[in-house]
């Protein structure tokens, strides 16, 4: 079976929420918790960080799949 593909998640902050974006108070937190610069970008993380930061975004932001 063909695995299903997932819709690219823009990195852009919504008119409805702002500023309290999921992904954005996640990142916040994630900064926080790791003692990384909150000005840093995802993309410069590496090593350890950056597999952190991507199983935590895989836990907490991903959807649930309608079936």
């Amino acid at each position: 079976m063909a695995e299903k593909e997932r819709p690219k998640v823009t990195n852009e902050i919504s008119d409805e929420t702002g500023q309290y974006d999921a992904r954005f108070i996640l990142w916040r937190q994630f900064c926080s918790q790791n003692n990384i610069p909150v000005e840093t970008l995802p993309s410069d993380l590496s090593g350890e960080a950056k597999e952190k930061w991507e199983k935590l975004k895989e836990e907490r932001l991903r959807k649930p799949e309608k079936e």
